[in-house]
């Protein structure tokens, strides 16, 4: 049991876990701004150009119920905007990566030459 609870221990204060923990709250808090901007700032626009407030006044009726292609467009527009808001800071973040020289996957490759350099020359001396 003591050795479970040591293990368990390990598991929760490794920093992996914590860095997804972290970026799991961050992750709500941003899905909430994104939908605040689309119905704040998105859908009046839509509202202006279509005459209604949001798409969720757009149904489709069969028989008793009803297929809800407005709620649906409106979750489509916030996946794009997530989409194209995460692609845009990806690609801020490589290109601050780049210019600061913290290209990974280089460096991997200058370590890898530096350790053949210095195996050769063990061998040659050895």
């Amino acid at each position: 049991m003591k050795k479970f609870v040591t293990e368990f221990k390990e598991f929760i204060t490794k920093g992996n876990l914590v860095e997804i923990a972290v970026a799991f709250i961050l992750a709500l808090y941003f899905a909430e701004v994104v939908n605040t901007f689309t119905k704040g700032i998105v859908l009046p626009f839509v509202a202006a150009i279509a005459g209604e407030p949001s798409f969720d006044d757009i149904t489709i009726g069969i028989g008793d119920s009803e297929l809800l292609i407005g709620t649906f467009a409106n979750a489509v527009i916030n996946f794009v905007l997530v989409g194209f808001v995460l692609f845009v800071v990806v690609k801020a973040y490589n290109g601050l990566k780049t210019r600061l020289g913290g290209g990974g996957d280089d460096d991997e490759e200058t370590e890898l030459e530096l350790l053949k350099q210095i195996r050769d020359e063990l061998r040659a001396r050895g």
